[in-house]
């Protein structure tokens, strides 16, 4: 556990609590009554209030619309089942950033409903929502789709036979046995639409704030310290409120379900009814999922001289169309963005595979407490980690301020917890004896992890790779802090463009999210590929 938590006190609880002391210190004293002036204030309340209300419409909305794909995805067996999977779940590791920039080519101006019937959904509350949805669909898919695949259908046959309709069957015998597994997707997702940040940057405008949006604001815009302070403290209390809670339903699944395999669940639709479901879930997926995807690669291809590669041969000079957005071509964002997610993922490797490795112990009270303080970063605010590595790495004997490393360490922050979540249920799976056997056969414990656990985890290993290395290349709340003017990353690069306007800058960030998806894209399709149903959950 030395090295991960050195690693998080250092490059995250250092960062974090040196912006919150700056925040609500005055001449060497805690002012603690600034939270609640800051607390009282109009416009703050305001904030809280579209913050924890979207998060709540965003989660109710997300669960309608997934909840049905998490059943087909379960129970029936179709052609391009896995293609499809690894499709629905591609938003889940996009950029915030592109996903913003695919609905606003949606519903945006000149987007395809402007386009179409001139309807535009940017800036209201509606874009954020559906976005919302977007992205987490795979969440619910995932999570309580693959519980559902292991729940014996013999039981919900058996209330049947014994005289319960299809709907009193499902609510007496299937519906608590999913109940862990919704409630875990539902805190989830509720936890990414609470602290969204780029998504509400780019569709909501000025008019609507997140805490995350807000703490921004006061942070780079205004310069206001202790408003931003306070504003991180209530994240970062809400956040440790709901994986509290999460981890409680975790482990009320864990306790409480005996499962099959998810082979013998599974079969072919049946019926008019199984088969409408799916072709519902179809067109879902294909309305939700695929159609802003592919709007944004076509408005990519729209030059002003009709179809072509315009903007991206522009994406290859600086000061294309007059523009002073980047100090280097736009394109070199690619090869920057590569190069940090690459060591982001092996600073995620070393760190999340040593942290899972502590958490198989299973040594009570102190390791779940280290277990909270891996998943802090994907609700802690990232925009405070960025501005605080600014003001405390900046003086021997760790001067990094102008150094590359501190990109992907940033990234590596967000990575971690996946690569925990994804090889923690493998290493927890591996016979102690196997261990043992060998430490009696004479290896020492290097040894023995690399001759029986290394063969026996390499594929999670693999999965954990594909899943850090994603959302490493995605980050952004911390990346635009840190990013250097002459090496940004994809997501900053699209940022930058989208704040400037004309049609130029508008088309080269449609050009560079495309690129963006699809790396994104084939990095997640290899892993589906390698994935296993044990291992490749999150």
């Amino acid at each position: 556990m030395a090295v991960p938590v050195a690693f998080f006190a250092l490059f995250f609880a250092y960062p974090v609590t040196a912006i919150v002391g700056r925040g609500l210190k005055a001449e060497g004293d805690w002012q603690f009554g600034r939270i609640g002036e800051v607390l009282s204030r109009p416009d703050i309340l305001d904030v809280l209030w579209f913050t924890t209300w979207q998060a709540l419409a965003s989660t109710a909305l997300t669960l309608l619309i997934a909840l049905p794909g998490a059943y087909a995805f379960a129970r029936f067996d179709f052609p391009g089942k896995q293609v499809l999977r690894a499709v629905v779940t591609v938003p889940f590791v996009l950029p915030t950033v592109v996903v913003g920039t695919a609905f606003l080519a949606l519903l945006g101006r000149g987007g395809l409903l402007d386009e179409l019937w001139g309807v535009r959904l940017d800036t209201t509350v509606w874009a954020i929502l559906l976005a919302h949805v977007f992205f987490n669909y795979a969440v619910v898919v995932r999570t309580v789709g693959g519980l559902w695949s292991q729940l014996d259908p013999r039981q919900e046959e058996a209330a049947r036979v014994l005289g319960a309709g299809r709907f009193a069957a499902f609510r007496r015998v299937t519906l608590p046995a999913l109940a862990p597994a919704v409630a875990a997707a539902a805190l989830m997702v509720f936890l990414f639409t609470f602290t969204s940040f780029g998504v509400v940057q780019i569709l909501g405008g000025p008019a609507y704030s997140t805490l995350e949006v807000e703490i921004y604001r006061q942070t780079a815009q205004l310069l206001d310290l202790p408003t931003a302070a306070v504003l991180t403290l209530v994240q970062f209390a809400a956040v440790g409120g709901i994986l509290a809670v999460h981890a409680a339903t975790v482990r009320r699944r864990e306790r409480a379900l005996k499962l099959v395999d998810p082979a013998q669940t599974s079969r072919r639709p049946r019926g008019a009814g199984q088969w409408a479901l799916l072709g519902g879930v179809l067109l879902t997926a294909l309305l939700l999922i695929l159609l802003p995807l592919g709007v944004l690669v076509e408005r990519s291809f729209d030059g002003p001289g009709g179809y072509g590669f315009g903007y991206y041969e522009a994406l290859q000079s600086v000061g294309a169309g007059g523009s002073s957005t980047f100090l280097v071509p736009p394109l070199e964002a690619v090869g920057n963005s590569l190069r940090y997610a690459l060591v982001a993922t092996l600073i995620a490797l070393v760190i999340g595979g040593l942290a899972a490795a502590a958490l198989t112990r299973r040594a009570g009270r102190l390791v779940r407490g280290f277990d909270a303080l891996l998943m802090l970063p994907l609700g802690g605010s990232a925009v405070t980690v960025g501005f605080g590595f600014l003001i405390t790495l900046d003086k021997p004997p760790l001067d990094l301020r102008t150094s590359w490393i501190l990109v992907p360490l940033a990234q590596a922050l967000v990575g971690v917890p996946f690569v925990v979540r994804t090889m923690l249920p493998v290493l927890r799976a591996v016979d102690d004896r196997l261990r043992e056997a060998a430490a009696v056969l004479g290896a020492s414990p290097l040894r023995a992890w690399r001759e029986v656990d290394l063969p026996l985890v390499r594929r999670a290993v693999l999965v954990a790779a594909g899943f850090a290395f994603a959302v490493s290349l995605g980050e952004f709340g911390a990346t635009v802090f840190i990013a250097r003017p002459d090496n940004p990353t994809l997501p900053v690069a699209v940022a930058r463009l989208l704040g400037r306007s004309g049609e130029l800058n508008y088309g080269q960030a449609m050009a560079l999210s495309t690129i963006l998806m699809l790396v994104c894209a084939v990095s997640l399709l290899l892993l589906e590929r390698i994935r296993t149903d044990r291992s490749g959950e999150f």
